[in-house]
């Protein structure tokens, strides 16, 4: 009798969501770190919120997920959008597994005391002081960071990390921070009037030497396609 052939296993990927948290706060862009505690991450090693997708789990539903657990954040908070798919074949070294990548963003004012501080287990770090993070996440950040560059360019996407009223002055900074060089102060101002994106609050903030600034607040809850810088 012809012996059958052994059939070898089938080897497949697994998937798995992470997510970049991006959020501004005195003159700062921060990223939510967690710390990562399994193999072969033990001592000190920080990564992004993220991990493996349920089988029937959207991957987005996933990622919210572990933000949730991993970076006690309300994902009902973020604003979130699809980043990249990451699937170099040696990214995790505990396996073959495909990342897909989320970019968020949120205001500072929106979320909660025990979501601004730093815990053992997760921190709000600088990115220009960020470490060198567990798997490919510096990949994945570094990417974030570019599209949200990019993006604050031609859309209003800046208004998800910004506080319900702010002032020129405050807007102008978090573009700054984030492109990462010196807007002209006057051109930036006139450019946003021109483009109507935001309107005079009702009040104004007060407080140093100066006389009070007047508040303004997006006119849209909407992300906008428009040239802004």
């Amino acid at each position: 009798m012809a012996r059958t052939p052994a059939t070898k296993p089938m080897r497949f990927a697994i998937l798995a969501a992470d997510t970049v948290v991006f959020t501004v706060r005195d003159g700062e862009l921060l990223v939510r770190l967690i710390t990562i505690e399994r193999p072969p991450f033990f001592v000190n090693a920080q990564g992004l919120p993220g991990g493996l997708l349920d089988p029937k789990e959207e991957a987005e539903h996933a990622a919210h997920r572990h933000v949730e657990r991993k970076a006690h954040l309300a994902a009902s908070k973020l604003y979130t959008e699809q980043l990249y798919t990451f699937s170099r074949v040696n990214r995790d070294p505990r396996g073959r597994v495909v990342a897909v990548a989320y970019l968020a963003l949120v205001p500072w004012e929106k979320l909660s005391p025990w979501e601004q501080k730093d815990t053992h287990d997760t921190v709000w770090c600088p990115v220009k002081n960020a470490p060198k993070l567990a798997y490919d996440h510096d990949e994945i950040l570094s990417l974030a960071l570019s599209r949200l560059r990019s993006r604050i360019t031609y859309t209003t996407v800046l208004a998800k990390v910004m506080p319900k009223e702010f002032t020129l002055t405050e807007l102008l900074t978090a573009y700054e921070i984030i492109v990462g060089t010196t807007l002209d102060k006057r051109n930036f101002r006139k450019k946003i009037f021109k483009l109507k994106i935001v309107a005079p609050a009702t009040g104004k903030r007060s407080g140093g030497r100066f006389r009070p600034a007047q508040l303004f607040h997006f006119v849209s809850n909407e992300v906008m396609g428009i040239e802004i810088l």
